[in-house]
């Protein structure tokens, strides 16, 4: 696939939107690239690496040709991104394992928590050209 550094999200999520705002916000050379994975361009991605654990908790990077879920795809953008935000990868001496259960725990609860809306939010225009998915 074209897009290298490409994140998958829940765009229906309020949450999940939010993250995507806080990357955007700290990606200072604009490496990452984003798709809902309500999107049929998302959909087309995760048929192509052959994800099959994806659900509605999913958090997906694909950088580089390797696919990245969940709590290793956090922390694998925290690498990417301006400031400190590098120092979270500190977590990665939990196994990933424990680090899942707590991400997924979270993530089963972040719509009743943070919201959610009927359908994906569409991105301004000034950062429209950094997502996947949209047609407009």
């Amino acid at each position: 696939m074209a897009d290298d550094d490409l994140v998958i999200y829940d765009g229906v999520c309020n949450f999940c939107n939010g993250a995507v705002a806080f990357i955007i916000k700290r990606d200072k050379a604009a490496r990452f690239v984003f798709a809902p994975m309500q999107s049929e361009y998302a959909q087309k991605v995760i048929e192509h690496y052959e994800v099959d654990t994806v659900g509605v908790d999913t958090f997906m990077l694909v950088k580089n040709g390797h696919v990245f879920l969940w709590s290793d795809a956090a922390l694998e953008i925290t690498k990417d991104l301006s400031g400190a935000w590098c120092l979270f990868r500190i977590f990665k001496i939990f196994p990933q394992s424990f680090r899942d259960f707590f991400y997924k725990l979270f993530a089963r609860n972040r719509i009743r928590i943070f919201g959610g809306t009927k359908q994906c939010q569409i991105p301004n225009k000034q950062i429209l050209k950094r997502f996947r998915g949209f047609a407009i």
